[in-house]
């Protein structure tokens, strides 16, 4: 996890736009670079580096001796940069799984690189002997990536929109930031001015399409078979595919663990497979809640049963609170549910980086959206709906759930892995019949929690503990965090502010005082930038006026059973 940073044709003096590449400082707290572009005095690349492999080399931009004329600035890990070295015989100069980039696009160009590389990432590849620029994003853009380019041709590339808002340009108009889409690669031509014209912007990976790289995977071809125990057996093989690759790694690897499924299975397989390569340290699960809160209560039977060494922080409702803006200033949305989720992800990395030495943590993300997770689930009118909702929820990840996994831990210079959005894994669950995916028996991910029934990974009452959202589930089962939150919020919103939101913000207009709340402390940091979110998180097929689970009827509390 590092912060990326890039200007072509800027027209003000770089040592003043260098200044917005340390509001990304927080990415990299390891080293910073900033370096001009030999031939071009108005380009250049700036890097923040979290040191987590070849400590040594791992400065960017990347250059070798080899390929003098490119230059690569990329976040992200590739975790098939071994098996790619061995099939096509690429010589490397250093450890950085990143190096791959340079010789695949040398070997085929830029269709071939983006989608040879099994990780996640988001990269700046400059080419100065074909006077070309490239971007490009993983498919559900785990890695962020964002973008301004001026009518004339000045291009501010940055991980996070923050690095860009204030860069000075000659035309007095606001440029134009916006996230770089994921699964596409973006071609720009490079003037000898140092300006840049856009040639195409080309989707090289769907999530239901399987990788290009799998015919360098390290598991080979699987059964194809429907009949359920080879479906189980293959979702077991390729889950726990995913976690291995992601143990690549020189820096302590923790885990977060909410005491729900996703998280408690990644943390047991995790556990498990670190033991089979003997890492020679304990793992630390980190769980976050008020007191006696249900997420508490159940990491702490997940992390006895697997024997990890488990860390509980304690949230108070004050301190939750006072770090909303923060957390809106690291997110760069105002979306409801995301900052309400937001807030305890925040708090657990800050006592992550100050308390522990672990710094890549793994997490349990996208398995919502990929196995059907969400309590609206129930309600869907068609397996065939509801498979197509699922897509829909992964394409926008990079708008909530992945938006705010990465900004939270990267705000206290954390890497996160999340192996529910492995490539394989996601494409070969997408290619399963529609009614397997669906809520079984009152019981959403019932596929999922199926498939690891007999592994005695994690106790019966987890595997089948019904879904918490994470805002809900770190809170007192009495009080929700959302109604913690709208109480206080209430005493900070005038009734006739609310009423005449519509004028004040016309797009996206807020509807309720939390809502309202968010939108001011996020419009005083990114004020005019309210596009960078399409439209809210909501569930689908019921008549919800509030995104947390605990309103929608479905929904049952420890209480109540």
């Amino acid at each position: 996890m590092c912060g990326i940073w890039a200007l072509f044709g800027s027209d003000e003096c770089l040592s003043v736009q260098c200044l917005s590449a340390m509001k990304i400082a927080h990415r990299g707290p390891d080293a910073f670079r900033f370096e001009n572009v030999n031939g071009f005095t108005n380009c250049c690349f700036g890097f923040h580096r979290l040191a987590v492999v070849d400590q040594l080399y791992g400065m960017q931009p990347i250059r070798v001796k080899k390929f003098p004329y490119l230059w690569l600035c990329y976040n992200g890990e590739i975790y098939n940069f071994k098996q790619l070295q061995k099939q096509f015989g690429f010589e490397y100069q250093t450890l950085v799984d990143g190096e791959v980039i340079l010789h695949l696009y040398n070997r085929g160009g830029i269709e071939q690189t983006a989608s040879m590389l099994d990780g996640v990432f988001a990269f700046i590849l400059l080419d100065t002997a074909n006077r070309k620029v490239f971007l490009a994003r993983d498919t559900y853009g785990v890695r962020p990536l964002f973008k301004m380019l001026t009518d004339d041709g000045f291009l501010g590339v940055c991980s996070e929109a923050k690095g860009l808002i204030n860069l000075k340009h000659s035309t007095s108009l606001c440029s134009k930031v916006e996230p770089f889409l994921p699964g596409h690669y973006e071609v720009l031509d490079l003037k000898p001015s140092g300006k840049v014209a856009s040639v195409e912007l080309v989707k090289f990976h769907s999530c239901k399409d399987e990788p290009l790289h799998v015919a360098c995977d390290t598991v080979e071809a699987l059964p194809s078979g429907l009949d359920l125990e080879t479906v189980k057996s293959n979702i077991r093989i390729l889950f726990e595919n995913a976690v291995r690759k992601r143990l690549m790694a020189h820096r302590r690897i923790g885990c977060l663990l909410s005491g729900g499924l996703d998280s408690s299975l990644v943390a047991a397989v995790l556990l498990k497979l670190m033991k089979e390569i003997n890492i020679n340290y304990p793992l630390q699960t980190f769980a976050i809640g008020m007191e006696n809160s249900p997420d508490l209560l159940a990491a702490r039977k997940v992390a006895a049963h697997i024997g990890s060494e488990h860390h509980e922080v304690i949230l108070n409702t004050e301190e939750g609170i006072q770090a909303i803006e923060e957390v809106i200033f690291s997110l760069e949305t105002y979306d409801i549910t995301t900052i309400r989720a937001s807030v305890g992800m925040y708090l657990v990395s800050k006592y992550i980086r100050k308390k522990t030495d672990s710094v890549v943590i793994f997490s349990g993300e996208g398995s919502d959206e990929l196995t059907q997770g969400y309590i609206y689930f129930h309600k869907a009118p068609s397996p065939e709906e509801a498979a197509e909702e699922s897509e829909r929820l992964l394409k926008e990840l990079y708008l909530f759930d992945v938006l705010r996994a990465d900004r939270t831990t990267a705000a206290h210079g954390l890497e996160l892995r999340v192996p529910f959005l492995d490539h394989r894994f996601t494409s070969y669950y997408l290619s399963l019949p529609a009614e397997l995916r669906i809520p079984k028996n009152g019981i959403e991910k019932y596929l999922l929690r199926l498939s690891f029934e007999d592994s005695n990974l994690l106790p019966k009452e987890i595997l089948w503990r019904p879904k918490e959202a994470f805002s809900d589930g770190i809170a007192s089962v009495k009080k929700s965090w959302f109604s913690i939150l709208q109480d206080y919020i209430d005493q900070q919103v005038d009734d006739v502010l609310l009423e005449k939101a519509v004028e004040k913000y016309p797009f996206n207009p807020p509807k309720t005082k939390e809502s309202y709340y968010y939108r001011q402390i996020f419009e005083k940091h990114y004020s005019g930038r309210s596009s960078w979110l399409p439209h809210y998180w909501m569930p689908k097929w019921v008549k919800a006026t509030d995104p947390s689970a605990r309103t929608l009827k479905h929904y049952k509390s420890a209480t109540q059973e």
